[in-house]
């Protein structure tokens, strides 16, 4: 794929509590000028974002705890919920994996509810952290996702590791397996760890080798800021 194609399809992201009006102008002028398929920043910034980009850029809220992400449904909701007052357009939201025998279970199943009762309206992008998951909970944890209604299943947060081959090939056949079984046709988000032009057109090459129809981005994103400049170059 070439510059433009990932520009298409990359989320461009400032996930900085202390950035500045300056910082955030720098991001809205180059998502301006570049176009991404979204920005995504702390709830806290979508505002006034959203002020500063042109018409049909989505803005995309971190909400709820991150890169840890929240262990209380009602906190999640709560923290999504204001997300969604002040205008974001998409969600992404942590599901965070536990160390015990039953993850995932019923305690992320009542997580993954209260996200996408949230986010109505918005796209939900829900961020299974893959680096720290075996195949079967990446797998479980995949398709509860997708059964409760999320979006997107991203590979990780890139704060605990980066997208690995194997959690592209899981994820893309888990939602081409969901799209099969239930007929709709969710999405996938590779992030962590994608710093070339060419991390990116592996993953994306193992994405399509599961599921040919996951491209464009209302199905594929790739979260990888600092790709920018080499992009644009």
């Amino acid at each position: 794929m070439d510059a433009r194609g990932v520009l298409n399809l990359l989320d461009l992201t400032l996930l900085n509590h202390d950035a500045s009006d300056a910082d955030l102008d720098m991001l809205c002028q180059k998502a301006n000028e570049y176009r991404p398929a979204a920005i995504c920043v702390f709830t806290e910034h979508v505002a006034y974002v959203k002020r500063r980009l042109n018409e049909g850029i989505p803005v995309a809220a971190v909400a709820a705890s991150f890169p840890i992400g929240e262990s209380d449904p009602s906190a999640a909701s709560e923290a999504i919920r204001a997300a969604v007052q002040v205008g974001a357009d998409e969600i992404d939201c942590v599901l965070e994996p536990r160390a015990a025998d039953d993850f995932p279970g019923e305690a992320e199943l009542a997580m993954l509810i209260a996200m996408r009762e949230a986010s109505a309206g918005c796209v939900l992008k829900v961020i299974i952290e893959t680096p720290l998951l075996d195949e079967r909970s990446m797998r479980a944890c995949a398709r509860m996702s997708l059964a409760a209604g999320a979006d997107f299943v991203k590979s990780c947060t890139g704060k605990r590791g980066g997208c690995s081959n194997e959690a592209a090939e899981i994820l893309a056949f888990e939602v081409m397996r969901h799209g099969i079984t239930m007929g709709d046709h969710p999405g996938v988000k590779l992030s962590g760890g994608i710093s070339t032009l060419g991390d990116v057109n592996r993953l994306l090459g193992l994405v399509n080798s599961e599921d040919p129809s996951i491209k464009g981005p209302e199905r594929l994103r790739i979260g990888a800021s600092s790709l920018l400049d080499e992009l644009i170059e």
